[in-house]
């Protein structure tokens, strides 16, 4: 153990990118946990720390579905990388006539011979989750805390923090989309993120191979925040890219500052009885922006959405790959649970921001 903080090197863990680091990561995780508190400390490595063991679906009779798991209990963790990541340096697709005016081709895997995010402290994962295609059920995740039973979030942990880290999720390019998410931190009843992102551990589609992101049969999600009755959610300097949902959020969420890149719905509220504030929103090539559930997402209810936005910078995506980017609906509230209000930006391209909302939205051109 280092002077302040955990290692995860003293724990086994590589970092090349070719050993399996999962069991190390978990092992100084369980040190933090047992220690009541602990930042565990990833040192930046070129090759990134893989995480290749299979998701655990339970713990003792518990939902998981994770590789890496938040222990149970009322310990304060936290997840460090050394520096912030360098935000959303994988890419959309170049359209061909872009390539005769001397832009580069967008490959998958590398980019100017480099791994996605290479200059970045990254935890990726290259093992691939069954398909999950019912959307009430667990989602697979890179990490996750076990179901609880406290409050009608079935919390089981107390406290935890990411900050400084990329994580990267495979996507089979047979496929061209993820079966599993990032972080499912909806057990857990008090969450900060700081300076991170969620993303895939591929281009989201490729000039010369001529593939590009499809529709997700799947309900992988980014980033899961707490469940319903948590008390601090805190999010800040966040990106997602690449998931059918990007964030999933609820109440007493608090952010500044959140890239929302291609997905098909970028941020998605299930309940937020609450108010929830979110200071500004980059969104680019997103089916839909804002949007609430329309079942019960992972086993969380549908409730009234409460929630601020100050304001949204968006493109739209028409007329770019991948083609289901292109922004349907700015904000999607088929049941007409949301009641606050929000102000969006085009700074080029087409400005209008279509939305299905009751007057109880309000949304309005910055």
């Amino acid at each position: 153990m280092s002077s302040f903080g955990i290692n995860v090197f003293d724990f086994g863990a590589v970092g090349d990118g070719i050993h399996d680091d999962t069991a190390a990561i978990q092992a100084a995780i369980n040190y933090a946990a047992e220690r009541g508190c602990g930042r565990v400390l990833f040192p930046y490595t070129k090759g990134g720390y893989r995480i290749a063991s299979p998701a655990i679906e339970e713990y003792e009779g518990k939902p998981l579905r994770a590789q890496l798991m938040i222990p149970p209990g009322r310990s304060n963790i936290m997840l460090e990388g050394e520096a912030p990541p360098q935000l959303l340096n994988s890419y959309i697709v170049i359209k061909p006539e872009w390539l005769k005016l001397g832009r580069k081709p967008t490959r998958f895997v590398k980019y100017l011979d480099k791994p996605l995010g290479a200059n970045n402290v990254r935890i990726f994962s290259d093992w691939e989750a069954p398909e999950e295609r019912d959307g009430t059920k667990r989602p697979y995740s890179i990490i996750a805390a076990p179901e609880g039973d406290m409050l009608k979030g079935k919390f089981s942990a107390i406290k935890f923090t990411m900050a400084n880290l990329d994580i990267r999720v495979p996507m089979n390019t047979d496929k061209m989309y993820p079966t599993q998410g990032g972080a499912n931190l909806q057990n857990v009843s008090r969450v900060e993120i700081v300076d991170c992102q969620f993303s895939l551990s591929e281009n989201v589609g490729d000039t010369i191979l001529g593939k590009e992101l499809q529709l997700n049969p799947t309900h992988a999600a980014g980033l899961i925040l707490s469940g319903d009755q948590n008390d601090n959610n805190v999010v800040r300097n966040v990106a997602v890219q690449g998931f059918r949902y990007g964030i999933v959020a609820g109440e007493h969420v608090v952010a500044d500052y959140l890239y929302i890149h291609n997905c098909e719905e970028g941020i998605t509220f299930h309940d937020s009885s609450h108010l929830s504030d979110i200071n500004h929103i980059v969104a680019q090539h997103n089916t839909v922006i804002i949007s609430t559930t329309d079942i019960d997402l992972f086993g969380m209810p549908k409730g009234p959405c409460n929630v601020r936005i100050g304001t949204v910078n968006f493109e739209a995506g028409i007329g770019h790959e991948p083609k289901i980017s292109a922004l349907k609906y700015g904000v999607k509230d088929t049941d007409g649970r949301l009641h606050g209000e929000l102000k969006y930006h085009a700074a080029w391209g087409d400005p209008e921001f279509p939305t299905i909302c009751t007057d109880s939205f309000r949304t309005e051109r910055f």
